[in-house]
């Protein structure tokens, strides 16, 4: 039974592995993924609130400079950069958020978790959290940054690099108790985000409304200060897929089941995100709760 189990969790990894290499490599594939699923059918129970497709939020500055010269040609070079992959990283970055079907004897029901205005969804240090964050680098599309969080303390950090076509990092909740999870946030307007040492680059906070691996990403960008709060609200959120926004689909506010934070050097469709380097980078995530 083990084994059968290895074998399964190896072959969802193996998956997402081709479907996040598919879209570095071949970019018309993945459009054409991305057209598939802005075109999916109406689900009885995803709300009837559409979003729209466009480039939005009110959290980013609308102080927009260009890149120096210098900070382009650093980052060209580094983008032409190759470095060897490492598959093991990849394989236990990705395994943390794939869950297996439960055997017929053990399958418990999902549980849905009405949530109020002014609860902590995740707070640092607090044992009673229902999921950790964990790291989901470049690494499971071919990159080589690379990313650590302390659940403790709340502190993400790492160095991005564009070597191999890369150039973002991540942390992705763990599945919600074991997957078993979802969460109704149809009472509240979003979620408040607490940090520190923002240091005032731009990062891209996500929810979730699919278990899928690849599925659709409801992204808000917002530039941290050092030190502060933001809240996310769901009317503005961006439906992406890879980075590339999609249109045809909306939130389904009655099934969260997933948080992710990232910092990237593209923004939404190809474009770079202005407050973004390589190198070293650094947030404090503090809490999170409804509003």
């Amino acid at each position: 039974m083990a084994t059968f189990r290895s074998i399964s969790c190896l072959l969802a990894l193996l998956l997402c592995l081709f479907d996040s290499s598919e879209a570095l490599l071949t970019p018309s594939s993945a459009q054409q993924n991305m057209s598939r699923v802005g075109n999916r059918h109406h689900h009885p129970y995803i709300s009837t609130r559409h979003v729209s497709k466009t480039t939005p939020s009110n959290h980013i500055s609308r102080r927009e400079g260009k890149r120096s010269h210098h900070q382009s040609s650093t980052s060209l070079a580094a983008a032409d950069e190759r470095k060897p992959w490492e598959l093991f990283r990849f394989i236990s970055q990705s395994s943390k958020f794939v869950t297996l079907p439960p055997l017929p004897f053990a399958a418990k029901n999902p549980v849905k978790r009405k949530v109020g205005v002014g609860e902590t969804i995740w707070e640092a240090g607090n044992p009673n959290n229902f999921f950790n964050f964990a790291p989901l680098d470049d690494v499971v599309m071919g990159g080589a940054s690379n990313s650590n969080i302390d659940n403790n303390t709340g502190t993400w950090s790492g160095k991005v690099t564009d070597a191999n076509n890369g150039g973002f990092v991540g942390v992705r909740s763990t599945p919600f108790q074991g997957g078993s999870l979802s969460l109704d946030m149809s009472q509240c307007k979003g979620i408040e985000i607490r940090y520190r040492r923002g240091n005032g680059k731009r990062f891209k906070f996500v929810v979730r409304d699919s278990t899928e691996f690849n599925g659709i990403c409801w992204t808000t960008s917002f530039d941290a200060k050092a030190n502060g709060s933001v809240c996310i609200p769901f009317s503005s959120q961006v439906p992406t897929v890879f980075a590339k926004t999609v249109s045809g689909t909306s939130f389904n506010v009655n099934e969260v089941v997933g948080l992710q934070f990232a910092y990237s050097k593209f923004e939404y469709d190809g474009k770079l995100n202005n407050n973004f380097d390589v190198g070293d980078f650094a947030l404090q995530i503090v809490e999170l709760k409804t509003y």
